[in-house]
């Protein structure tokens, strides 16, 4: 199981990905997910544990995990 951020690991995201920017999805680990890499959308928020929540042009709310998910910023 991975460890949560720290603190100052959080509050770089939430600097990095503030809430308006638009993203594109490099690599998600969820086989459940609908998503798929190259899929673009645009972040609503970071939460306390690094997840950057997204609402996906293609209706989906999925965060994208810290440390476990790949976005860029576009």
């Amino acid at each position: 199981m991975n460890k949560l951020p720290s603190r100052e690991v959080v509050e770089t995201l939430r600097k990095q990905y503030p809430a308006g920017t638009r993203v594109e999805l490099v690599k998600m680990n969820d086989p459940y997910s609908k998503l798929k890499p190259g899929d673009r959308g645009t972040v609503s928020f970071v939460d306390d544990t690094g997840t950057i929540f997204c609402s996906w042009d293609n209706g989906s709310r999925l965060g994208a995990v810290y440390g476990e998910d790949v976005l860029k910023k576009l």
